[in-house]
């Protein structure tokens, strides 16, 4: 029994199906998704039906009919992997092997379900993927397989997601036959080192001009695609698509937009921080198409010496 939704769990799943196993796949139901709300499958789904793998997508893993239905199965083992919703104890105790679980990081750092983007904020320098098997608790089950990896100065959230997701398939698809075979032990978690995740807002995003420059790169690496980095020029959103950090600056206000010299094409665009400067790679105004900031500059150059910042707190400068 594979259980997974987002496309972090789609290389678990062609893992698996590469594999000698009888594969029957549970994941979300369709659900409407981007700005027309067009009902889509999600990605487990769609790589499932091109495999020819069975697809149950239950309302909710409390209905007693798919209980019911997974229990007349009687699966070997479940593998879960980014499902999105909590699994209740009697449905991890039904398979005869247990139920084990994908987790994008380190355990017993980082439990929760924002690992990467927690990985990314907090700076660490290395982390990589943990199965484990499946507890009450969330993500305090004892550790079945781990490997590191070390984390990039400038990776994102969705190019560590997708390095993350094949790692995991690879771990998957090498422990899962010495698991069912009763090679492998688990090993209970430390409690040393144990930190927890917590669920982001869209608030989240709104970039705090008085943070350093290198915490502030963290952010925006960290939040894309969602809930993504903002900021305020006047009453209009900017968006931070992409940003580095930069030592220096000036004695300005934190927020302030700053010209840089651009080497013999147009000047680069920054942003006085409380430690450093940020140089903006690619931003987007409200209302416009993603540019590269240079563009910006060019489009708008009274937004050089302005301050960046919420509604209320900007301004925009107009001479």
């Amino acid at each position: 029994m594979f259980m997974g939704t987002p496309d972090f769990a789609v290389p678990s799943l062609r893992a698996l199906a590469e594999g000698p196993y009888m594969v029957t796949v549970v994941t979300q139901p369709d659900r409407p998704t981007g700005r027309g709300a067009r009902v889509s499958p999600p990605p487990v789904k769609v790589a499932a039906e091109e495999l020819g793998l069975p697809v149950i997508q239950p309302e909710s893993l409390r209905d007693p009919e798919f209980r019911e239905r997974m229990a007349a199965m009687h699966p070997d083992v479940t593998v879960l992997v980014a499902y999105g919703e909590y699994v209740a104890p009697v449905l991890l105790d039904l398979p005869r092997h247990g139920s084990i679980n994908l987790h994008p990081s380190l355990l017993p750092r980082w439990r929760g379900s924002t690992p990467i983007q927690s990985a990314i904020l907090a700076g660490d320098t290395e982390t990589g993927v943990s199965i484990i098997r499946m507890d009450r608790g969330l993500d305090t089950g004892p550790i079945v397989a781990q490997r590191a990896t070390p984390l990039g100065p400038d990776e994102t959230h969705p190019q560590l997601s997708a390095r993350l997701a094949a790692l995991g398939a690879g771990l998957l698809a090498e422990v899962l036959p010495l698991w069912l075979r009763g090679e492998i032990e688990a090993v209970p978690q430390p409690e040393e080192g144990a930190t927890m995740t917590r669920t982001l807002s869209k608030e989240d995003g709104l970039l705090d001009w008085t943070l350093g420059a290198e915490e502030l790169s963290r952010r925006v690496r960290a939040l894309q695609p969602w809930p993504g980095t903002y900021t305020y020029w006047g009453d209009r959103m900017l968006k931070v698509l992409l940003a580095r950090p930069l030592e220096g600056g000036e004695a300005a206000v934190p927020g302030t937009v700053v010209a840089l010299p651009g080497e013999g094409r147009a000047p680069r665009v920054g942003v006085q921080t409380g430690l450093g400067l940020l140089e903006l790679l690619q931003v987007q105004l409200a209302g416009k198409a993603p540019i590269e900031a240079r563009a910006l500059l060019s489009g708008y150059p009274q937004i050089a010496g302005s301050v960046l910042g919420p509604p209320a707190a900007s301004n925009t400068r107009l001479d």
